[in-house]
């Protein structure tokens, strides 16, 4: 598999400052995007050591991020077996940490060998207390790493699904382990909705998690669509793999009708081909949008995004969109706020009404999704 893609150093400016300032205070925190937003590519630009010396100066030296993408957990059996679904995740942790620091080179020899056979233990199945000694052989790993002064960002791609297969005990664990290397350890999780929104969903007892989702709390960052900087340089970057260029009005179109959204700004693009006979340069931004909205590969990024967003937020688009009445009560107005920080409504300039972000999203809700 090829390496991903080396983006420009001001990549999502506003988001890596963010986090990269919990990184130097040595404190976690969760990135929340909906879908088509691009948070994959946020992650490997994070996990750029060029972009962490950028950022942090001289601390990213003894800095390590590893990027555990819950995709990656083995297959766990079909009923709620503790012990073994909490080792699935510290396998995987302890799996992403070999794979970030081999061959172990700052460790001195002995000390490689033991952080060695802590990872051949870990995964050892002839032992019948396996299940039960994984904690203490991935914080024996971490151990090794800490004693020299690294600091370690574990950044946790895909984290809903993290959070829906495995127990409590897990993440109660993590947060031991945190407290264990306050000054050295941290987490970044990724998600589409806030983790309260995740924890009430997945019926996870609030009381027993909350101390490892409080180590959040006063840092939530929303990841918003590209800026006009990024959203133009991933537009030429699309051109150029296409080899073709397209006249300024066009590319504007573009930006305006995707919202800038990573997901959404791919498919439009690559649907212009089936644009034949049609000279799009004579189109308004809003005729381009219209003709995008009803294409198959732009819908399919639109009902990525309409997915990830909660009962109460769509019945609430669907009421912006005037296509059911708006009742107010708090589960609405809630779903408002968190609509706002996702990107998806704005008040229009004048304060007077919310609008549906992006165009073409608008388009889809237009349709009427999932009617009831």
């Amino acid at each position: 598999m090829g390496s991903p893609r080396k983006q420009p150093l001001d990549f999502r400016k506003e988001e890596v400052e963010a986090v990269t300032r919990c990184w130097t205070s040595a404190t976690s925190s969760a990135l929340v995007g909906i879908g088509s937003v691009g948070k994959s590519n946020l992650l490997q630009h994070l996990a750029d050591a060029d972009v962490q010396s950028h950022y942090m100066g001289e601390r990213a030296s003894k800095f390590k991020t590893i990027i555990v993408d819950a995709n990656m957990l083995g297959p766990l059996p079909p009923d709620k077996d503790d012990p073994i679904r909490c080792w699935a995740g510290y396998e995987l942790m302890m799996h992403r940490l070999f794979l970030a620091f081999y061959p172990f080179d700052m460790l001195p020899k002995e000390e490689a060998k033991q952080f060695y056979d802590a990872y051949q233990a870990l995964q050892d199945g002839s032992n019948p207390l396996f299940t039960y000694m994984a904690l203490r052989y991935f914080e024996l790993g971490i151990e090794y790493f800490m004693r020299r002064g690294i600091s370690i960002a574990f950044m946790f791609d895909e984290f809903d699904e993290m959070l829906r297969q495995l127990p409590v005990k897990f993440f109660q664990t993590l947060r031991g382990i945190r407290d264990s290397n306050k000054r050295q350890l941290m987490y970044v999780t990724l998600t589409r909705s806030p983790l309260a929104t995740l924890v009430e969903r997945f019926n996870i007892p609030a009381l027993e998690i909350e101390p490892f989702t409080e180590l959040f709390t006063d840092n939530t960052i929303y990841v918003g669509p590209y800026n006009e900087t990024d959203g133009r340089n991933m537009l030429n970057e699309l051109s150029r793999r296409r080899q073709r260029s397209y006249p300024e009005s066009v590319n504007t179109a573009l930006l305006y009708a995707s919202g800038r959204y990573a997901g959404i700004l791919r498919a439009s693009v690559n649907t212009l081909d089936e644009f034949v006979n049609i000279d799009i340069t004579g189109l308004s931004a809003e005729q381009l949008t219209s003709m995008l909205a009803v294409k198959s590969a732009v819908r399919a990024e639109c009902k990525t995004i309409w997915t990830s967003l909660n009962h109460f937020e769509q019945q609430v688009l669907k009421a912006v969109a005037r296509l059911t009445p708006y009742n107010v009560n708090p589960e609405s107005e809630i779903a408002v706020n968190m609509l706002i920080q996702k990107r998806i409504l704005r008040l229009d300039q004048m304060g007077q009404k919310l609008e549906i972000m992006p165009p073409v999203f608008h388009h889809f809700v237009l349709s009427n999704p999932d009617p009831t």
